[in-house]
């Protein structure tokens, strides 16, 4: 009910709507950084609420969400602007068919979205050898090769592009580095950032098979969201948040 209210007056706000993360790490260095630009968050009821405001930019109000519904309320236009993954909003707004714009790369929550083997694949280095393995996992087994993943128009892209096929993609609701030992996977795609969880579950990453290079970003909903009032307020918080003339001069025109 809460995104419905938003859905109905964004357009007609002067007011610019930012979300925020509403729980966990990407939230604290999202806090953490608009508090180092002189940007501090003043969330209602406390921590457990879901509005709040920006302290030093009147014309902006916050509403916390998950990363993943961010990328979702983003594409239909329930808020203006939207802190969150790259790999999120590359998985549900599939960019660039959308005019949902990546406005500002924020440089924390770094991560890559990767294809992982496991480790007892000796002869598997890389992408290039993925073919093979495909390949002769149908003759042997009759079977198409499992991919267990989140991020299935990612993966499908990917594959798309590098011209493999055969394979079956393997929703994953859990998690996706123990898909393999489950048996419910024979490969994953996922995402990493130290790769400490891949080695754990006796899997490895190979060459040429790191599909996106994924980081927090500041992203904006449609255009028709964007009043003269709002361009102004959006100006200047990305001044507070570090951008030149020339940055801000190109963002504005994407959405004029």
């Amino acid at each position: 009910m809460l995104i419905g209210c938003y859905s109905m007056r964004v357009i007609m706000s002067r007011k610019v709507i930012l979300g925020i993360p509403n729980k966990g790490r990407l939230q604290k260095q999202t806090v953490d950084f608009l508090k180092e630009n002189g940007l501090e968050i003043k969330r209602g009821r406390g921590d457990r609420g879901y509005i709040g405001k920006l302290i030093g930019s009147d014309n902006i109000e916050l509403i916390f969400l998950s990363p993943k519904e961010i990328s979702l309320e983003l594409m239909k236009g329930s808020i203006d602007l939207g802190v969150t993954g790259l790999d999120l909003v590359n998985e549900y707004v599939h960019l660039p068919d959308t005019n949902t714009h990546n406005i500002l790369e924020l440089g924390f929550g770094k991560a890559d979205v990767v294809v992982a083997v496991p480790i007892s694949w000796i002869d598997v280095m890389s992408i290039n050898d993925l073919e093979d393995v495909i390949y002769n996992f149908r003759v042997s087994t009759g079977k198409r090769l499992r991919i267990a993943t989140k991020y299935p128009n990612i993966s499908r892209n990917f594959f798309e592009k590098i011209g493999l096929s055969d394979y079956l993609l393997v929703d994953s609701h859990g998690a996706t580095e123990g898909a393999p030992a489950y048996g419910s996977s024979e490969i994953i795609i996922d995402i990493t950032s130290t790769g400490s969880t891949l080695a754990a579950n006796q899997l490895k990453r190979i060459d040429s098979g790191t599909i996106l290079e994924s980081q927090a970003c500041l992203f904006s909903g449609p255009n028709r969201n964007w009043s003269k009032d709002k361009i102004v307020t959006l100006s200047g918080l990305l001044t507070l948040l570090g951008s030149d003339k020339a940055h801000i001069s190109k963002i504005l025109s994407l959405l004029s």
